[in-house]
């Protein structure tokens, strides 16, 4: 037997069966879901530690060397001593006179105590970065640093470590590994 269909303006009171569809997840489907992504960052935190150790000790490498570099160029092209030191935190254009490299790095001309910075590098991320004594890195007109060679120590986190090396002719080379 069929029903008649209502009339205009009148609406059905008969209701259709619904289906009920889930739209959240189950306690258990969270549970399962926490678990697994807590077990993916116990597994996961400790590598990426490790790599920002390392990568700040590999821009600290980067940035010694790109100082060392500028200051080079600088004394080549200009034809006059350049140095290469730690900027003293009261002033603007004075080398530090402890040895603290991990303060931005300055270089400027040698001689001439009013002249203007050259360049400020901004300041490093590692723990400690040394060289020998507190005398600052100069490159003469021909782009050596004769007696004034050395070893910086950069000693990171972790035990990460590197070794910049500038030789009597001005030529830098790295090395990883150093004893902090």
């Amino acid at each position: 037997m069929r029903h008649a269909p209502p009339p205009q303006g009148h609406t059905s009171t008969r209701r259709l069966p619904c289906h009920r569809t889930a739209l959240g997840f189950t306690l258990i489907e969270l549970v399962v879901a926490l678990a697994v992504m807590a077990i993916l960052a116990t597994w996961a935190v400790p590598g990426f530690q490790a790599q920002a150790a390392r990568q700040e000790v590999t821009s600290d490498v980067m940035r010694l060397k790109t100082a060392l570099a500028m200051a080079r160029n600088a004394a080549i092209t200009r034809r006059t001593p350049v140095v290469v030191c730690p900027l003293d935190g009261n002033t603007s254009a004075t080398c530090s006179n402890g040895n603290d490299w991990t303060r931005p790095l300055l270089i400027k001309p040698w001689n001439d105590a009013d002249a203007p910075a050259l360049r400020i590098l901004a300041d490093g991320e590692v723990d400690s970065i040394t060289y020998r004594e507190d005398r600052p890195v100069r490159f003469t007109a021909l782009g050596r640093a004769s007696g004034y060679n050395g070893t910086f120590r950069i000693c990171g986190r972790r035990g990460n470590a590197a070794r910049v090396i500038v030789s009597n002719f001005g030529r830098v080379r790295v090395e990883s590994g150093a004893d902090c």
